[in-house]
């Protein structure tokens, strides 16, 4: 199994959609115990079919945790994570922001446009 953390978001790498409980604890954090799948103060259902002897179908325990599980076939990998339910926007409030004017040179302060819907066009060469 091969952790990529991008940021705060985990994406695990798997050889098979079953993997070993002791190996999917360690590199997610989620720990199996009578209720779920539990991590610090939160515990998640897990179905009673996703427990194979000492393994976890990742079908099962994507479904539960929300997390997208992309199969590869041309490479033999599956690939788990980071939970869907996740936003990438913490708040739909844009930051205080100076931009110069291109035009008069004067600066312009996005607040000013509090209130009314806004599209910001970005572009960067690279």
């Amino acid at each position: 199994m091969i952790c990529h953390r991008d940021g705060g978001a985990l994406t695990m790498l798997f050889q098979s959609p079953v993997v070993q409980i002791g190996e999917f604890e360690a590199a997610s954090g989620w720990h199996l115990q009578a209720e779920g799948l539990c991590r610090d103060d939160l515990c998640v259902p897990l179905p009673g079919s996703a427990r194979r002897g000492n393994e976890l179908d990742l079908a099962l325990v994507a479904g539960a945790l929300r997390m997208p599980l992309v199969h590869d076939a041309e490479v033999s990998l599956w690939a788990l994570g980071p939970p869907a339910a996740e936003r990438a926007l913490r708040t739909v409030q844009a930051p205080d922001l100076v931009l110069p004017d291109v035009v008069g040179g004067r600066s312009f302060e996005l607040a000013s446009l509090r209130g009314k819907k806004v599209l910001l066009l970005a572009w960067a060469s690279w």
